[in-house]
């Protein structure tokens, strides 16, 4: 199994750089981050670290094809391969639902899977070769070039997706891989690999040839209890966001939890965090202790097919940060990569 950091860039930047640094030392497989307004810019962090690290691969995870035209993710994604020596990589999506609307985005009913489609087209066509004519239903180009040449081959393109199944089936047909969003149990990530391995089958492709991940929210420590609370924090903020039927899949009734995302909806932000239950944290996380980590991979994930975990890490800053609480006994980032690189991996590889 490979391991992997997703980075929510909220720290100080020069704390963001030794992150990277430390988990390129540790041997961790890639280092992602979101691409969202809401954070601080990752392009720019990456193309710093890239100079810092020397085998660690740099990706988004994801960037979003409408707010960004694939063209310019295309672009980006070469100058971050060139400046890291051949480790960049992308995973792409539709973008982020709640963002969207922030951008007064009307993406309803506007072929979605028809757009990541073209996109991927465009970004594989420009990112092989560097020039695009190309007039399709999303995208019009012509006589478009870069100078930005990526140092590998053949840069990977992911795709990032949470509900599924179509966008699940696509990365299967035409990606170099699939990241899943918020899957924890034997259901969901058993529905999202099924479906990713029919769009490969469908397609002639060998799917266990492709990156099959696991982005997943989580918290490690020594106190099992302070880690499940930090895990149980975030959880709250990003259950509005996901799909009523990829809630289901973790066994959690969605009217159970529609109060706490109404409570988000009206700004209550301290009501939705009362009504998240340790119950409900626990089964969209993975927290605890090392040992409690390593029983949940091997008993819900591996047997999946997923390989790949990518963790997005609760720490005592984006906890303090998002919701205003302290917890005592939560290590901050560097000790929790620390403690998985001691004491998960080495049982898991």
């Amino acid at each position: 199994m490979k391991f992997s950091y997703e980075m929510l860039p909220e720290q100080p930047v020069p704390t963001l750089l030794e992150i990277v640094e430390l988990i390129d030392k540790l041997g961790f497989h890639a280092c992602y981050s979101a691409d969202e307004t809401y954070h601080k810019d990752m392009w720019q962090i990456f193309a710093v670290a890239a100079t810092r690290t020397n085998n660690v691969r740099l990706a988004p995870d994801v960037t979003h094809v409408i707010i960004k035209d694939p063209t310019v993710i295309a672009q980006q994604v070469a100058t971050l391969d060139e400046l890291s020596g051949g480790r960049a990589e992308a995973a792409f999506s539709i973008g982020n639902i709640a963002m969207l609307e922030q951008y007064h985005v009307d993406w309803k009913g506007t072929r979605p899977m028809a757009r990541l489609r073209e996109a991927h087209r465009v970004m594989r066509t420009f990112l092989d070769e560097g020039a695009i004519d190309f007039e399709g239903e999303f995208y019009t180009y012509t006589g478009l070039f870069t100078a930005a040449r990526p140092v590998q081959e053949r840069v990977p393109l992911k795709i990032g997706a949470m509900g599924g199944p179509k966008s699940f089936e696509l990365a299967g047909e035409i990606a170099d891989g699939l990241h899943v969003a918020c899957a924890y149990s034997p259901e969901a990530l058993g529905y999202a690999a099924e479906h990713f391995r029919a769009g490969a089958e469908r397609a002639g492709r060998d799917w266990s040839s492709l990156d099959l991940g696991a982005n997943v929210l989580t918290a490690i420590g020594t106190d099992s209890d302070a880690a499940k609370e930090a895990a149980r924090v975030m959880v709250a903020f990003y259950i509005p966001s996901m799909p009523s039927q990829l809630i289901e899949r973790h066994g959690i009734d969605y009217e159970s939890v529609r109060p706490l995302v109404e409570a988000f909806g009206s700004g209550d932000v301290g009501r939705a965090l009362e009504l998240t239950s340790p119950e409900v944290g626990e089964k969209l996380s993975i927290a605890g202790t090392p040992e409690e980590w390593v029983e949940k991979i091997e008993t819900d994930v591996l047997p999946s097919g997923f390989d790949h975990l990518i963790t997005a890490i609760a720490d005592p800053y984006l906890v303090r940060s998002w919701s205003g609480m302290s917890i005592e006994g939560l290590p901050d980032t560097s000790a929790q990569l620390r403690l998985i690189e001691e004491r998960v991996i080495p049982i898991l590889q």
